[in-house]
């Protein structure tokens, strides 16, 4: 098994959820770990990464945290298709 380091430490076990799969979607395997499993969901919780993955990992968060991932205000969140207008032939 490859060594682990942490690169991310908070108390909110969603927001853990949330940047693992953000690192997911980067295709870097993160570990989310602490007291925010279980039923209730509070304490501190942690994400860890391969050494490997480390740097990476790191710009990924620091994108996340500066907003870099962040939607524009009038972005469509519907989550529906837009269809293009037909054009004349």
């Amino acid at each position: 098994m490859a060594d682990l380091v942490r690169v991310w430490a908070g108390g909110d076990a969603v927001e853990g959820e949330l940047l693992r799969a953000r690192l997911d979607a980067e295709e870097i395997v993160a570990i989310l770990k602490g007291e925010g499993e279980g039923p209730y969901r509070a304490g501190p919780v942690y994400l860890f990464v391969a050494t490997d993955d480390e740097t990476r990992a790191r710009a990924v968060l620091d994108a996340v945290a500066s907003g870099a991932y962040a939607l524009d205000e009038d972005a469509d969140v519907s989550g529906e298709a837009e269809i293009p207008a037909e054009q004349d032939s």
